[in-house]
């Protein structure tokens, strides 16, 4: 996954980052402070920040919070966001999460939001958050993941992987910066000899609207029927992965899936 066409994407949707309501008030935004249970004197990073709704949720259980992105003008609306919010512990500072620009166990506290799908090398970014984190420090996870026996279980591993392909498809046309979502599994097989504990995991619905989903990446109207029509021809397996619902109007609502994963460094 290209860097520059990453930053692109997001710089140019930066600001309907601020408002999203999967962002900005997702079940999984208050579940993960509830699960770290933050320390008053702990330093913070949230990598990979976009508005910043991730380190402003923490901002006010910990000392500081330092919130990293790639893309400058996602920074601009994390720094716009904590000054309206009276956040006064929060820095942004643009960093790569596969190549960190911190200190070696700088940090009690890395999380990350919503945004590995993106990464091109997330065995880097992992290792690079075990690289920043002191010993006993807490590595909080939330990322899509893709179709298979944990989330869309009675299908066969054949029907599991071809749903996996088309989903990732179904993410990439929508928002050409989309790298690839992994399973719960591929994500506990990365934590193996990291250095970081799986302490807890879970997975959660989402469910999405689907007009506001396209919006939000501005995609186009001959993009937005292809999406359609692979989500109303969507496998058995698929289906059952996506559950789309009409709503009323002309929209309908499908959902994904969060794995929260909490892991301690050893």
């Amino acid at each position: 996954m290209s860097k520059t066409l990453v930053q692109q994407q997001f710089g140019a949707h930066a600001a309907a980052y601020v408002t999203s309501a999967v962002h900005a008030k997702g079940a999984s935004l208050t579940r993960v402070v509830e699960l770290v249970g933050p320390k008053a004197g702990w330093h913070a990073l949230d990598i990979a920040t976009g508005a910043g709704h991730m380190a402003l949720a923490f901002a006010p259980h910990v000392a500081k919070v330092v919130a990293s992105d790639i893309t400058p003008e996602m920074l601009a609306e994390t720094a716009k966001l904590a000054a309206a919010k009276g956040h006064t512990n929060v820095e942004t500072a643009e960093a790569d999460a596969e190549a960190l620009a911190f200190a070696d166990a700088s940090f009690d506290l890395v999380s990350c939001r919503i945004a590995p799908h993106h990464f091109a090398n997330v065995p880097r970014f992992i290792a690079e958050v075990a690289r920043v984190l002191r010993p006993g420090g807490t590595f909080a996870l939330v990322d899509n993941i893709s179709p298979c026996a944990e989330t869309t279980p009675g299908f066969a591993a054949d029907d599991l992987a071809a749903a996996d392909v088309v989903y990732n498809l179904l993410e990439k046309i929508r928002d050409p910066s989309h790298g690839r979502a992994l399973t719960a599994a591929a994500w506990r097989g990365l934590m193996a000899g990291s250095g970081l504990a799986s302490a807890h995991q879970e997975i959660m619905d989402k469910t999405m609207p689907f007009r506001p989903w396209v919006k939000q990446q501005s995609v186009t109207a001959g993009r937005i029927a292809e999406l359609e029509g692979i989500i109303e021809e969507a496998s058995s397996c698929l289906a059952a992965f996506l559950k789309p619902a009409a709503i009323e109007g002309d929209d309908f609502t499908f959902t994904l899936r969060e794995l929260v994963l909490i892991a301690r460094k050893v």
